[in-house]
């Protein structure tokens, strides 16, 4: 398949759930952080896989033979969506938050107390409360201070990281506020310390191409369902650290990488969906191997709905009564994603005015709790928020401009 004349207005097509009407109205998708829409591509290839496919691995017969097939074709996509070293760097869960936990068990058995282990007060609860756990542990876990701009406070960063520190955990960017974080900065840090890092890639995996080599991340977790395809989740870890780590695993079960953080019988069907996510974002990009297709599409995708968020944010901005929170778009360093608050107007009210005229947007946290506590909005309500995809347009962002407009003067 592709689709190198890509434009949202083309791309729309392949995204059944954009065809819907509501009380005679198109239905505006601006809640993509929480969970994209998924295209024909993918739901056929989970509908095919139980029409034709349906077994467990491992077997002799035909069908499989064909699930072994699925599930080398998705590590072998997500290798190439990460520029992971081989299949064995990609296991599979049941989402990402699961997959943290099981490795926040098993570094709880290697880590010694004293030991220290960094978070962020940026990081969505996901990359925050796996490690916390470790407390019990004795290992020390502290936490990257967060400024009132949205940014890290990357002075601080640097004083915590220390010789006791063995892992720093952190968010590539945040589904609160939509801030991109100096990962690389990271690196340099937990190089020095002789410290792994780990990077929560699952609010930039959707806008940005990852290059896992090129960072030096020990681990990294996504979720396809934030990349059009469906809840599984994805762990990449360098060669030779996952059979490292005494994970929770039968003695049935792979005992090395990447099957032994890999509990239970998998979602087969869903795993079809996930290489055909990646195969449907790869068709939107032109080169000669999948990998290079990828880098393509992602900075032609990153570029449009860039464009789309900056008009977003820059409108918004003008609304009397209006506050955006985190950084302007006359950074780079910024996803899609623009939160705000309303004066007088707490964002649940304004998200229920907005699903009245069909636009979908979320209110609260958004499991970012520490964040929006520290920017002094939790008991506010958090804020309204707002994401673009790749098939979202220029006339809904007026639309919602528009709409969000009305409710402020109401």
């Amino acid at each position: 398949m592709s689709l190198s004349g890509y434009n949202p207005l083309n791309i729309r097509q392949h995204f059944p759930s954009l065809e819907r009407n509501h009380e005679n109205g198109p239905l505006v998708f601006f809640d993509g952080p929480a969970g994209t829409q998924v295209p024909d591509a993918v739901i056929d290839a989970i509908s095919n896989y139980y029409r034709q496919s349906n077994a467990n691995t491992h077997g002799t017969f035909l069908t499989t033979n064909e699930t072994d097939q699925v599930v080398h074709t998705m590590r072998r996509n997500m290798v190439a969506l990460l520029n992971a070293e081989h299949e064995n760097c990609i296991s599979i869960g049941q989402n990402m938050t699961t997959l943290n936990f099981s490795l926040a068990r098993a570094m709880a058995r290697v880590l010694k107390p004293g030991d220290e282990v960094l978070i962020t007060q940026l990081d969505h609860e996901a990359n925050r409360g796996p490690w916390l756990t470790l407390r019990d542990a004795g290992v020390k876990v502290r936490e990257v201070k967060l400024l009132p701009s949205g940014l890290l406070d990357y002075e601080d960063f640097e004083k915590k990281v220390n010789e006791n520190t063995r892992l720093v955990c952190m968010g590539m960017s945040a589904n609160s506020i939509g801030t991109v974080n100096d990962f690389h900065f990271a690196r340099k840090l937990t190089y020095k310390h002789n410290a792994w890092l780990l990077l929560d890639a699952v609010h930039y995996a959707p806008h940005f191409s990852i290059d896992v080599q090129h960072i030096g991340c020990d681990f990294l977790l996504c979720s396809a369902y934030k990349f059009y395809g469906p809840h599984v989740g994805i762990l990449y870890t360098k060669p030779g650290i996952l059979d490292r780590l005494p994970t929770d695993r039968l003695r049935t079960a792979g005992q090395t990488a990447p099957e032994s953080i890999e509990t239970g019988t998998l979602n087969h069907a869903a795993i079809a969906g996930v290489a055909a996510a990646v195969d449907f974002i790869a068709g939107l990009g032109k080169g000669d191997t999948l990998r290079d297709q990828l880098v393509h599409a992602y900075y032609r995708i990153s570029s449009l709905e860039f464009a789309l968020a900056a008009r977003l944010y820059e409108g918004l901005s003008a609304i009397p009564g209006i506050k955006v929170i985190g950084q302007d778009f006359s950074t780079t360093s910024r996803t899609p994603t623009v939160s705000f608050t309303m004066e007088g107007k707490k964002p649940l009210r304004v998200c229920t005015q907005l699903a009245a005229k069909n636009i979908f947007a979320w209110d609260g946290h958004f499991y970012a709790m520490r964040a929006i506590e520290v920017l002094g909005l939790l008991e506010r309500g958090g804020v309204t928020r707002m994401g673009i995809s790749m098939y979202n347009t220029m006339e809904e962002v007026e639309y919602v401009l528009e709409e969000v407009n009305r409710i402020a003067r109401s």
